[in-house]
């Protein structure tokens, strides 16, 4: 219901806090509230950044007549595109934490391909919604797991593999990221008779106890989940 159309009593009950307080704070909300443009978001945090000569989450959010902090991760995608936007770089390196925002997307879409694709070759599978396990087929578990790519000084890249012991699959399949980790390089299935530690370290190139389980796609799953229908004897 409209505003209009609300019964209400002023002052029921004793405040938590002072009205003036109060309606001082709803204006604020009010404000942020305000649809900026894009040119506008950038003017007010470059003039901030202007007089602090220094960016964070607090300053904005502090900041009288600033949108919030969430305002701007929202409208360019985080805010460390946002403070280049208007040239500050951070002492701290937040590569780390826009890698972990992406990877947070990507898994629930590798997740949902994956049942796509064992749907489409006649295999069932059922997903706990709470944990992303997949039941394939109701014969065996499968957990998919992303391993970012980190790049070691000498030039070398390493992948951290974790296993989820607490879920126990039957197969983890360990996605391994390229590079910039941003799309996946190759798939490890790894059978948990096989694999009982809690993580492994991988390199770009492993001894053949890891590497007999490595493809390029994930058919080799997929083939697994395959369902053939199999004519009655006369």
């Amino acid at each position: 219901n409209s505003p209009d159309m609300w019964i209400k009593k002023e002052g029921a009950f004793e405040g938590i806090v002072p009205p003036e307080l109060f309606y001082t704070a709803q204006g604020i909300l009010r404000a942020r509230a305000h649809r900026y443009s894009d040119e506008e978001l950038i003017e007010k945090l470059r003039n901030l950044y202007q007089r602090h000569g220094y960016l964070s989450g607090l300053i904005i959010d502090e900041a009288d007549g600033m949108p919030s902090a969430a305002a701007y991760a929202h409208r360019f995608g985080s805010l460390v595109r946002a403070y280049q936007a208007v040239g500050f770089t951070p002492d701290r390196d937040y590569q780390y934490l826009e890698v972990n925002q992406f990877l947070r997307r990507l898994h629930p879409e590798i997740v949902s391909q994956t049942e796509r694709m064992i749907a489409e070759v006649g295999g069932s599978v059922e997903r706990d919604p709470a944990t992303d396990l997949l039941t394939v087929n109701r014969e065996f578990t499968v957990s998919l797991v992303l391993a970012r790519c980190q790049l070691l000084d000498n030039g070398r890249r390493r992948w951290k593999v974790r296993f989820d012991t607490s879920l126990a699959p039957d197969i983890t399949v360990a996605v391994r990221l390229d590079d910039s980790n941003q799309a996946a390089l190759d798939y490890y299935l790894l059978p948990r008779l096989d694999f009982g530690q809690a993580r492994i370290h991988l390199a770009d190139h492993n001894g053949i106890e890891f590497e007999c389980y490595r493809f390029d796609s994930l058919d080799y799953l997929y083939g697994m989940a395959r369902r053939i229908r199999i004519r009655r004897a006369a």
